[in-house]
């Protein structure tokens, strides 16, 4: 049994690898088109500017000037390509700080394609999306422009150009993990103070509710790591108020100060779970009954007495999907995170938090030094990105507050910068780093 346990990983693994280096061909190609794309739009741009005598993007803030010759510093002077090159390597802030430069590269930075290739290239390694950073995906496969009209020719077309110009930049800004976390408000000076004198006030810990087929299916238990991580995690206690069926949940401290309760409802009893998991075959899930089928021919699923009762006391959710390649994307995903949200006094207003989750790191990002950072974007990664996640679930149709975070069920790593979301949705007051 041991012996056919490691072919089936043997080959299973194999399988994987080979899915993955199939994207990897697949997105060097459309890699490959979309830097053509851009360098070719960039050169056009650069052209008619140097032509037409510093003629730039008409703006409320950038009156167009076309007597004064431009001064060539030496960046400006650099191939387009080498131009491009230096630009994937900056991070967005550092592109913002040269478009702030000179009116040159204030207009070269702003170009749509540019942010579009952006866009493409990172999105797969972001480790996070939320509700509000999420892009708008049917405006990247929509047409952006004509290859033969430059930036100016756009602008030039008045309002009915820039009504077809999606805002690419804003997109990417919006999204980017690296920038929202500067939206998160500081810790003010009298904040020490003030959490010692909360703590001294008696108040009710956040319940959440956690489920999900990741909990169920990877190799390494996301459950049993979490309650034997003190470093990461440490557990608080086990609180006394009881649900039929469900039990108490364990208790939680965040960052020695910050109390919440995780109840995790199984699908099933622990030896169905285990025989599924190593078969690779799905079980009957007792927290749900199939009621049919909906409008559009979907499962519809109503939730367990005892599951209900969880969803009426509980403050938000926690959705485990598994993120490994060839794994997940059951149809019937979306329509149990539905009926248990439905299920739930006041729905719209609980946060749903999705650890999309894997069992271990990619070693081969374990060895990837930073010089090597840029160059791995263009690598296909192990497992499901988050974005793909959000759109799999169809979390964008929910009218609750979400985020999807990759998370590793071996290290927890992730699983704290969800926490953190889902704590601050529930109202404590959590300040970034």
């Amino acid at each position: 049994m041991p012996r056919c346990r490691q072919q089936q990983g043997s080959v299973n693994c194999r399988a994987t690898r080979l899915l993955s280096l199939t994207s990897g061909v697949m997105a060097g190609n459309i890699q490959q088109l979309n830097e053509s794309a851009v360098i070719s739009s960039l050169r056009r741009f650069r052209d008619t500017y140097f032509t037409n005598g510093a003629k730039v993007v008409k703006d409320e803030l950038a009156p167009v000037e076309t007597k004064a010759e431009p001064q060539l510093g030496f960046l400006d002077s650099s191939p387009v390509d080498v131009q491009f090159l230096i630009m994937t390597f900056l991070c967005p802030a550092d592109i913002c700080c040269l478009g702030a430069t000179s009116r040159y590269w204030r207009a070269m930075v702003r170009d749509p394609l540019l942010w579009r290739y952006f866009l493409l290239r990172d999105m797969p390694h972001w480790p996070s999306i939320d509700h509000v950073s999420m892009p708008q995906l049917e405006f990247l496969d929509a047409p952006l422009i004509n290859e033969e009209e430059s930036l100016d020719d756009r602008e030039e077309d008045g309002d009915r150009g820039m009504v077809s110009t999606f805002d690419y930049m804003s997109e990417y800004l919006k999204g980017c993990p690296s920038c929202r976390q500067q939206w998160l408000p500081s810790r003010p000076a009298y904040e020490v103070f003030t959490s010692f004198l909360q703590s001294l006030v008696p108040s009710s810990e956040p319940r959440y509710a956690m489920f999900g087929p990741g909990m169920e299916q990877l190799d390494v238990s996301l459950v049993t790591r979490l309650m034997h991580a003190p470093d990461v995690l440490p557990v608080s206690g086990t609180p006394q108020r009881q649900i039929d069926g469900i039990g108490s949940g364990i208790s939680y401290i965040l960052n020695n100060q910050h109390k919440f309760n995780i109840l995790t409802l199984y699908s099933t009893n622990r030896a169905e779970r285990e025989r599924a998991r190593v078969q690779q075959q799905s079980v009957s899930n007792k927290l749900f009954t199939l009621e049919g089928t909906d409008e559009s021919g979907c499962p519809a699923y109503s939730p367990a007495p005892q599951v209900q009762q969880v969803c009426q006391v509980v403050d938000g959710f926690i959705y485990v999907a598994n993120a490994e390649l060839g794994r997940g994307g059951e149809e019937c995903e979306v329509a149990q995170i539905r009926a248990v949200l439905s299920s739930a006094e006041s729905s719209a207003s609980k946060p749903l938090l999705v650890l999309s989750c894997v069992s271990r790191d990619d070693p081969e990002e374990d060895r990837i030094t930073n010089q090597q950072k840029v160059t791995s974007r263009n690598r296909a990664r192990c497992r499901t990105p988050c974005v793909d996640m959000a759109k799999r679930l169809e979390l964008p149709q929910l009218a609750n507050p979400w985020m999807v975070q990759d998370t590793v069920a071996e290290s927890l790593s992730g699983l704290l910068d969800g926490i953190s979301w889902l704590l601050r949705c529930s109202g404590v007051k959590l300040y970034g780093g």
